[in-house]
Parts: structure tokens; sequence; C-alpha cells
């Protein structure tokens, strides 16, 4: 008796959430239940550890820069794409399955959607390039909800690269939050790659200039960087990216004068 009054309860908050009221607490329940949950309760909270401390205003940027507005999220991006160039099959807010292995993206992304669409995503894990391209639009009817797409940047993908970028540039943590989150936004975009060629130049740069705070300097390295994509076809979209940082940057609020809901930790 007692199973069937649970059976029934699920039936209708399905039924209020608009949902098909069958009784199974899957994917599509659970992610009805997160987004009326965020709606009342607003992000998900982070753990308490973390390698830094970015902007509300940084973070806004970086989503920004990777998805546009949430509706453009949902009218282009809400299904899996490939970016262009050496990108993979991207999803969600920049998670590309290109750069993650199988493990990750499971650990990432199970129960957040289907099982069946999580094995279709997983085989295209490490795939790259025009090879990407290919396999993107048999994964088209894939659908990942923005609030899911939201949590997993908040609590798997910002703490990982924060990680990446203490990594790249030692000291980072000490810098104003406005600059935390645009040296976070670059190595999200690039990578935290400090290869001896010319291409990596800035990086190598900025990681010298980090420790002694001089954030017009690092802005300009920041800016000197548009001329790697001189005459391609996304250079307008990266010299945007690169200026936005760059601004802000050179422009970074200093953390006591910021109120304790605009510092995110990651």
């Amino acid at each position: 008796m007692a199973n069937n009054q649970i059976l029934q309860r699920i039936k209708a908050i399905q039924a209020r959430l608009g949902l098909v009221a069958d009784g199974i607490i899957g994917p599509a329940t659970l992610t009805a239940l997160e987004n009326t949950i965020g709606q009342v309760l607003g992000p998900p909270v982070r753990p308490v550890a973390h390698q830094m401390k970015i902007s509300r205003k940084g973070l806004e940027q970086i989503i920004q820069f990777e998805i546009g507005t949430k509706a453009y999220y949902n009218r282009k991006l809400k299904s899996p794409v490939w970016p262009g160039g050496q990108s993979g099959v991207t999803i969600g807010i920049g998670y590309d399955l290109g750069y993650h292995n199988q493990r990750q993206i499971a650990s990432d992304w199970k129960g957040r959607v289907d099982d069946a669409d999580l094995k279709g995503l997983l085989k295209v894990s490490g795939i790259k390039g025009r090879a990407a391209k290919r396999k993107s639009t048999s994964l088209r009817h894939i659908s990942i909800p923005y609030q899911v797409s939201q949590e997993v940047f908040l609590t798997r993908v910002l703490p990982d690269f924060a990680k990446k970028t203490k990594r790249a540039f030692p000291g980072v943590e000490a810098l104003p939050p406005d600059a935390q989150a645009m040296l976070l936004s670059l190595v999200f975009n690039r990578g935290p790659g400090m290869a001896n060629n010319d291409r990596r130049r800035e990086m190598r740069n900025i990681r010298l200039l980090v420790p002694s705070g001089n954030l017009s300097a690092i802005a300009a390295e920041v800016r000197s960087m548009i001329r790697i994509w001189k005459g391609q076809n996304i250079e307008r979209t990266m010299t945007r990216r690169r200026n936005d940082e760059a601004e802000l940057i050179e422009n970074a609020r200093d953390e006591s004068t910021l109120p304790e809901a605009e510092i995110i930790l990651v």
C-alpha cells in the first residue's frame, strides 16, 4: 500500500511538472526537479575547497564567451555541435568531448543524461577536427537542458580548469577576482600549455608577470594574442574575446570592494 502511495505521489509531481506521469524517476524528471529547485534556490552551492576566487561578472563573461545567451543556447547549442577547427564534439557550456576521456565524461554526465545518450557521447571521446564534425550529426537527437549544462559547468568543469590555471600561472590566486576569472577564461579557451613556440609566447610572458600583479602588462599580453588568428575565419570572435578579457583584467576590482555574493569559489 505504501509503495502504491509513493508511486501516485511521484506521478502527481510529474503531472505538475508537465511530464508524462509514468512514476519513473529518470533523467527527465530529475532535470525538471533540478530546474524548479534552481529557480527557487539559485545555482547549486559549490564545495568549500577551492583553487581560485573569480568574480560573478567574470563567470558571466566566460559563459557569454562560450554560449552567448541562455536563449541562444536553447536555440542552437542544446544538442551536440562541432564548433570547427580542432575542436571535438561539444556539449553543454563549452564541454569539448574531444579533450575528455571516457572515464571523465562518464563521471561528469552519468545521471544527467539518459544512459543511451551517454553511450553516444562516450563514442566521440578524443575525436577532434573533421572526424568530430562527421560524428556530430549522429548525436543531434540528444538534448541537454541549460540547467544541467550549468550544473556540470559550475561543479565539474570550472574546478578542473581552476587547477589548470593555477599550474599555468603560479600566483594567480593572489590577483583580483576579475583578473583570476579572465586568466581562467584564457586557459579554458587555449589550454594551459607553455610550449616553446611563437603561438604560446604570450602565455609564457603572462606566467612571468602574474607574481608581480602587473595587471596592465598582463592585459597587454592578452591583447597581443590577437595576432595568432589574423586572417582566419575566427579572427573576429577571438579579437572580441581577447579584448574583453584584457579590459576586465586591467580594470579588475579589488576583492575588498566586492560583496560576498560577487565572489565565486572554484
